[in-house]
């Protein structure tokens, strides 16, 4: 089969097997893209260390780059001819484009205010359907270009992809190439653009988008849930605990060669408010919090929860918000899709110990969780 999407966990090394699979392909041709400048950089950063030097073959590119380069540009005038010799530029926002006035905005037949600022700079949340609307004009040009430029195209984070972006998938899906998508749909902190377009299928839910509108006898996407299944960061206690938040999805597992069983305090905890300074002082973990507004202790470093997503660190020390507290005394409790998301990426950032801080009762019981004692058997 030509199109694959891997389904990672959190831990499983998918960026260093990604730059593997395509420094394998010496004589092709390989586009690497990914949402984000940070992952771009480090996917830059691992050819580096793996190879040397970036080869002529591999082009490495944010997904609205690509997008740019090879989709809005090539055909910019078959929508508007008096596009032909401008330049357009991009304009990234969080909240839907083209506001007019109230809760009005913008129609499609008012082409130009719908799909760009005063600047000629075309909305990123309309980047995707811009370009769909040139590939029915021009019979389909933007992809069959595409499929001439690159034999294979890997698209790391794909779980951050939502709405027209699927879209864009399905074309890409229909090319002789080969397609590669690798991402944890557990790990939806970001998204493209925000969009009213399949909302049955945001936050992670591709998978099930491919099987449903993709996967025909003519059009095959493989899942794999096993090749990046394995954590080589996270501790079998720190695995299972996680994966309780995405029951439907495969269990995580602990690489067990990854793991050094000399080293004291491993797993998950919890600390009480009260003995918060001498578990700083003894662990030193890294903070990570909700936002910049959650109270902390200014004693050691500090990371939202959205930003520490794809770092590595030895000990952790989480401030849940309510709702996950709710989750954490009982595990049936519904957190929203962003909520769960940040939780996931903040339980998954420590090789040995996680902490969480909640004040508690001794009478408590927590699944899958220590309680911390000063001085006691789990120092």
């Amino acid at each position: 089969m030509n199109n694959r999407i891997i389904v990672s966990a959190a831990g499983s090394g998918k960026t260093t097997f990604l730059v593997n699979q395509a420094l394998k392909l010496k004589n092709e041709s390989v586009l690497i893209t990914t949402y984000t400048e940070a992952n771009e950089s480090e996917i830059k950063q691992k050819i580096y260390e793996i190879h040397g030097c970036i080869p002529s073959n591999i082009t490495v590119m944010t997904w609205f780059s690509f997008l740019l380069k090879h989709g809005v540009r090539p055909y910019q005038d078959a929508l508007e001819t008096e596009l032909s010799d401008k330049m357009i530029g991009f304009y990234l926002t969080n909240r839907k484009s083209g506001h007019r006035y109230g809760t009005v905005y913008w129609g499609e037949s008012d082409f130009y205010k719908y799909f760009f600022n005063p600047q000629l700079k075309i909305y990123s949340d309309k980047v995707s359907k811009f370009i769909l609307r040139i590939n029915d004009e021009t019979n389909n040009q933007v992809f069959k270009r595409i499929g001439l430029i690159f034999e294979n195209i890997f698209i790391d984070e794909v779980q951050d992809l939502v709405g027209y972006d699927y879209d864009l998938l399905h074309h890409l899906f229909k090319l002789p190439i080969s397609v590669l998508l690798v991402g944890d749909p557990r790990q939806v902190t970001y998204l493209t653009h925000p969009t009213s377009k399949y909302p049955k299928y945001r936050y992670g839910k591709l998978i099930e988008f491919i099987r449903d509108k993709i996967n025909t006898k003519e059009i095959v996407c493989e899942v794999d849930t096993d090749t990046l299944k394995v954590s080589h960061r996270n501790n079998n206690k720190t695995c299972d605990y996680s994966s309780l938040l995405y029951p439907e999805l495969p269990a995580i597992v602990a690489c067990e060669c990854c793991r050094d069983d000399l080293v004291a305090h491993q797993g998950l905890y919890m600390v009480k408010p009260s003995d918060l300074d001498v578990y700083l002082e003894r662990f030193n973990p890294i903070q990570i919090r909700w936002n910049k507004n959650t109270p902390i202790s200014k004693k050691t470093f500090a990371i939202n929860m959205g930003k520490s997503k794809g770092l590595t660190f030895d000990r952790t020390l989480l401030y849940p918000t309510e709702k996950m507290i709710n989750w954490i005394r009982d595990n049936s409790f519904k957190l929203k899709n962003e909520t769960k998301a940040k939780f996931y990426v903040a339980l998954t950032r420590a090789r040995y110990s996680t902490a969480i801080v909640l004040n508690y009762k001794e009478t408590e019981e927590f699944r899958g969780l220590q309680k911390y004692s000063p001085g006691g058997y789990n120092e």
